[in-house]
């Protein structure tokens, strides 16, 4: 069905504008042309638009509706360039809010998964997003997965991926291994448990192999945010040192310690080890209070974030390790901030120079030696003071450390490794902050890991031509245990290599594979392969949209598992984007009432009244349903906790798509947060009603006669010159510099010049008809079907806007008969002269000399000297 109205009924009808007429028809007409689906076009320059896909966990939320309207403005924008714009849209559709809910519901994940998808895409549509859905995928599909799994099998090949036993943080709730970032105090993001350390065997896959390639291609990405390419940088975290072997009485095996302070090696006091670390579980099979502790120990997480802010604690060991310089003994304690998953599980405790070495040997009573001194200050070794850490400071110097003495950083350094080398009791090194990525989960609704566990081989990964290994859909849950686990018939087959009995592995893949390598196979969705020659003419994404909280994580991942893709010969660049904005979260009011336990009942802003006074100051807010006072809280993201979201459903209800779509771009820049306000979006309805009357209006007269430069007053020379300003900056803040809300700010002020604009001459009417029908395009990105609409009103066939050129900047129109100059007297303004363009010095000085307010503040006062900034000001100076 499309919409068959002709332009001249358009004219004559639309005097009223109603936004789900308008929406519903615009979207009819595009659904018709199926005018968003794109293919590979040699003779076009490509531009692949993508916003980071969605979990389908039920509804849209006001950050889905402005993350993908600052695509969609993007990718209109750039169609509108004559580019072949691709923008997919898919579901992250694998993860534990599908489980919980089904454990909840007591359905099935699949079912619940699929039932949102199916409302969530009816939303995304409601809201006009030129999307080809032709390349719609969901990542719980065996389909896409396979594929997956099939690059997983290459990487055991290649020694890549591969299974070892690791200590991880483990929600005893949810019953699966957390990341890091996953846990918050101590506790799992979306339980709140207390995290327990747990040693369980994991798959792993080995990014610290291409840990440099990352960390150097991060200086190839000028596109990027700083703050995300920081982060990534701290996270990858490179350090240059020495490993450094230290003899243990009674073993035949070193302790081997990685540090970057090798000049501190004189004052080292003790040695600190993981409650992991096979020495300590030795020493604890003869120590009961020390194997309490270790079993103590096992209770918290595993992220440093965690470890850096709680309270150190520690037992000795009974073991000593043996200085390899000095001979000396160094007691060897188990201390609760050392990890075995970081380095080798083993520190050289310096307190004298290391702020968490200090607070442990302050509170054991363990020596503190001075290494390091600084000139002008003084070592306490009662008090820590930020200096002992520094090893920039140009001035430091190595002290009583025998041939050591005098050193400075690097020269201690090099003195170190030789030493150490030639004893052949320690190394350079080069190491990382990053660890191997986990991938494999214990629960139920992910990627089935393809590796079958023989008896007698071992790991084996399932043959390519047996995939995809499917993850049956139709489950019951009994609790929170994995319906793969408790099955014993799918576990069930038989080895690939011996032909013997054999299990399938029924741990499941972390739901950040499928969001690494997702855009790259809306490049190819139908190829019978992960990617096929279709993704050379696609990529690299060449504007990334999605929130910096991704920032080390899934950001990190994406670019790995392209240079994965790269080394399979799958892809032929290095890096997955050119472009990443990262944008700012939506901000709401809070409002609630404290029951009488103490806790809150947080109360949605919609079924608030708020009060104000005579100024319109805020002075309280009441309930609507009874009239009763409600407390204000913060302005805080909006999120289900708070209560304080809005239904991007009922605005576009109430106000129609583009409304919400151009509140969405107006109200702040998008890297910043987006303070949501009604108030505003009602603002928006007016400017999208006002613009809808002047056009209807105008194209009711009976001609719309082009305009003649030559025949042009002044009046409409300064409204057209206004236009082609505005041309100038609307192209350049959608395009470079993605300001929408200035580009939006200086339509309005258009609309403004073109509605007071009153001459109804032959030119006039010339002039305003160049004006609205360069509106109409110039804001078509961000309100597509009131556009679509308007731009039939105008006297234009039926088409899709973004095929029409975007209005160019008639230079000539640019150029201004007189310049209006700020004048001032010994730097304060005191009045403003209007000269000829090309009005000489002379005449300048005297316009501004002859300002009456000027004259007034000359008074009296001799004038020494006039200086002219041509175009902007002048400034007199007089004493």
């Amino acid at each position: 069905m499309q919409d068959t109205e002709s332009p001249v009924a358009n004219a004559t009808a639309a005097a009223a504008y109603e936004p789900g007429a308008v929406e519903a028809a615009a979207q009819r007409f595009w659904q018709a042309r199926r005018a968003y689906e794109v293919k590979e076009d040699a003779a076009r320059p490509k531009f692949y638009c993508l916003s980071m896909l969605p979990y389908p966990s039920g509804a849209l939320h006001m950050g889905h509706v402005r993350n993908y309207t600052i695509g969609d403005v993007i990718s209109r924008f750039q169609r509108m360039q004559g580019r072949n714009v691709l923008q997919p849209m898919g579901w992250d559709a694998f993860g534990l809010p599908a489980e919980n809910a089904a454990i909840k519901n007591r359905t099935a994940p699949a079912k619940w998964t699929y039932a949102n998808i199916e409302h969530m895409r009816a939303q995304l549509k409601s809201l006009g997003y030129a999307i080809d859905w032709s390349r719609e995928f969901a990542t719980c599909r065996p389909e896409y997965y396979v594929h997956e799994q099939r690059m997983f099998v290459r990487l055991m090949k290649k020694g890549l991926a591969y299974r070892k036993n690791a200590v991880v943080n483990w929600d005893p709730v949810d019953q699966t291994v957390l990341a890091n970032e996953q846990v918050i105090d101590g506790r799992g993001w979306r339980t709140g448990a207390l995290v327990e350390k747990r040693e369980i065997p994991q798959w792993f896959l080995k990014i610290t192999d291409y840990a440099q390639e990352l960390l150097d291609g991060l200086d190839q990405l000028p596109g990027w945010p700083e703050a995300v390419k920081t982060m990534q940088r701290n996270w990858i975290g490179r350090s240059e040192g020495l490993e450094i072997d230290f003899p243990v009485e009674g073993e035949s095996t070193p302790l081997t310690v990685f540090t970057t302070r090798p000049d501190t090696l004189m004052g080292v006091t003790f040695i600190s080890i993981a409650g992991e670390h096979p020495l300590a579980r030795r020493a604890a099979q003869r120590d009961p209070g020390l194997a309490a502790f270790l079993e103590e120990l096992r209770k918290g997480g595993v992220a440093e974030a965690e470890l850096e802010t709680q309270e150190k604690r520690g037992m000795p060991t009974g073991l000593y390790a043996i200085h390899p310089l000095t001979g000396e003994k160094l007691p060897i304690w188990v201390a609760n901030f050392v990890l075995m998953g970081y380095g080798t599980g083993a520190v050289m405790a310096v307190p004298g120079h290391d702020a968490r070495d200090f607070e442990f040997a302050t509170k054991y009573g363990l020596p503190i030696k001075q290494v390091i001194a600084v000139d002008g200050e003084s070592y306490d070794p009662t008090r820590w003071q930020d200096w002992y850490a520094d090893k920039t400071r140009p001035d430091l110097k190595v002290v009583n450390s025998g041939p050591l003495d005098g050193k400075n950083y690097r020269e201690a350094f090099d003195a170190v490794a030789a030493l150490l080398e030639g004893k052949g009791a320690g190394r350079r090194r080069v190491n990382y902050r990053l660890r191997d990525w986990g991938v494999s989960r214990q629960r139920y609704w992910g990627c089935p890991i393809p590796v079958i566990r023989c008896p007698h081989c071992g790991d084996v990964p399932v043959p390519e031509d047996q995939l995809p290994v499917v993850l049956p859909e139709d489950v019951e849950f009994s609790g929170v245990r994995s319906p793969l686990k408790t099955d014993p018939e799918w576990r069930k087959t038989t080895c690939p290599a011996c032909g013997g009995a054999a299990e399938r592995e029924t741990d499941t893949f972390d739901t950040f594979m499928e969001s690494s390598w997702y855009y790259a196979r809306y490049t190819s969705p139908d190829a019978p392969v992960m990617v096929d020659a279709r993704a050379d003419y696609w990529l690299p994404v060449d504007q990334y949209i999605g929130g910096i909280e991704h920032a080390i994580l899934h950001l990190l991942y994406f670019r790995f598992y392209h240079k994965l893709m790269r080394d399979e010969g799958l892809v032929h660049s290095d890096e997955p984007a050119t472009n990443l904005l990262c944008q700012g979260m939506v901000i709401a009011e809070t409002f609630y009432r404290e029951n009488a336990d103490g806790s809150k009942e947080w109360i949605n802003p919609a079924d608030v009244e708020i009060r104000r006074d005579e100024r319109g100051r805020v002075i309280g807010a009441v309930l609507k349903a009874d009239g009763q006072p409600v407390m204000i809280g913060g302005i805080e993201k909006m999120s289900k906790s708070k209560n304080n979201g809005v239904d991007p459903q009922s605005m576009v209800a109430k106000y129609g798509a583009d409304t919400v779509r151009l509140f969405s771009m107006f109200a702040a820049p998008p890297e910043q947060s987006l303070e949501w306000n009604e108030a505003g979006v009602e603002g928006m309805a007016r400017f999208l009603r006002r613009f809808w009357r002047e056009v209807t209006e105008h194209a009711a007269q009976p001609d719309h006669p082009a305009v003649d430069p030559a025949r042009l007053d002044a009046a409409q020379k300064a409204l057209r010159r206004q236009l082609h300003e505005t041309i100038q900056k609307v192209t350049d803040d959608y395009g470079r510099r993605h300001a929408f809300n200035t580009a939006i700010a200086a339509l309005m002020e258009l609309l403004n010049a073109v509605s007071k604009f009153t001459d109804m001459s032959e030119q006039g009417r010339a002039v305003r008809h160049e004006v609205l029908e360069a509106m109409v395009l110039l804001l078509n990105p961000v309100v597509p079907h009131v556009c679509h609409r308007l731009w039939q009103v105008l006297g234009h066939a039926e088409c899709v806007l973004e095929d029409q050129p975007w209005p160019r900047v008639d230079v000539a129109a640019l150029a201004r008969d007189t310049v209006t100059l700020a004048v001032q007297v010994n730097g304060k303004l005191r009045g403003t002269i209007e000269v000829a363009a090309d009005a000489g010095r002379e005449t300048i000085e005297a316009a501004a000399l002859a300002q009456p307010n000027v004259q007034a503040f000359l008074a009296g006062a001799s004038v020494r000297k006039v200086i002219v900034v041509p175009g902007k000001i002048v400034n007199i100076v007089a004493g």
